[in-house]
């Protein structure tokens, strides 16, 4: 194998969660809300699906249907989505909505998985390329330059940097290009079977991963390096493994 690609939210890095989300925007803008209150405010935004990376909605509200089917292809789109959601639920002050959607875009708001930056910086020592295939509306680099792991990538292809989202193969094989990588001597890491699978059709080995808390789930990403070490054969399809945390 001469590259990894790996997915971002709920693979490399999680969103903090929605309580933690709407705390932090109601101290940094000033306003209070009773605890009770504040709780269950939460939950409703978190039923609704409005923090982006976090939960997906409950039941998606046919208004938003169309924008959120492409919600990944640009900035605009991704921004109309999640506000949308978020404004399906009463806050203090109408421009909270806007303030929540800004949080989730600071290095704040996300944390690497505990088996982050031995992954990629094993992998940088073993002379193997990296790239991040995200679908995703803004630039998260400065989330991996703020923790420290932006030294280790070598490529992003951001969805809404090339207005297609995954699974079309044509993200995937961006980041290919960028590495200089044959596809088929490439594995992507994700933690969607839908959206990351979709790089099996240029050839790639795809690996799956639990989207779980940060806690929960310390070394899932460990397995990547001897998937590497072991040059499986080129061809499409998942790797296997035996570990009860992958999604096959």
């Amino acid at each position: 194998m001469t590259a990894v690609l790996f997915d971002f939210s709920g693979t490399l890095f999680r969103v903090e969660s929605t309580e933690s989300w709407l705390r932090a925007v109601l101290d940094e803008t000033g306003h209070t809300l009773p605890e009770p209150e504040l709780k269950a405010t939460a939950q409703a935004l978190e039923t609704v699906g409005a923090l982006a990376g976090g939960a997906s909605p409950v039941e998606l509200p046919q208004d938003l249907a169309r924008v959120w089917a492409v919600r990944d292809e640009s900035a605009e789109l991704h921004r109309a989505a999640y506000t949308g959601l978020s404004r399906r639920v009463p806050l203090p002050d109408p421009a909270l909505h806007d303030a929540l959607y800004e949080r989730h875009m600071t290095p704040a708001a996300w944390a690497p998985y505990p088996d982050a930056a031995e992954v990629l910086c094993t992998l940088r020592e073993r002379g193997i390329g990296v790239g991040v295939v995200s679908n995703i509306g803004w630039d998260l680099r400065p989330v991996f330059r703020a923790h420290g792991l932006d030294r280790y990538v070598d490529a992003y292809a951001l969805s809404y940097e090339h207005s297609v989202q995954k699974p079309d193969p044509r993200l995937f094989s961006v980041a290919c290009a960028a590495l200089g990588a044959d596809p088929r001597e490439v594995v992507m890491v994700g933690d969607s079977k839908e959206a990351d699978g979709g790089a099996a059709a240029l050839g790639c080995r795809v690996h799956f991963v639990d989207h779980l808390p940060v806690t929960d789930r310390p070394d899932a990403l460990l397995p990547v390096l001897d998937l590497v070490d072991q040059g499986l054969p080129s061809g499409p399809g998942p790797t296997t493994r035996q570990d009860p945390k992958e999604r096959l």
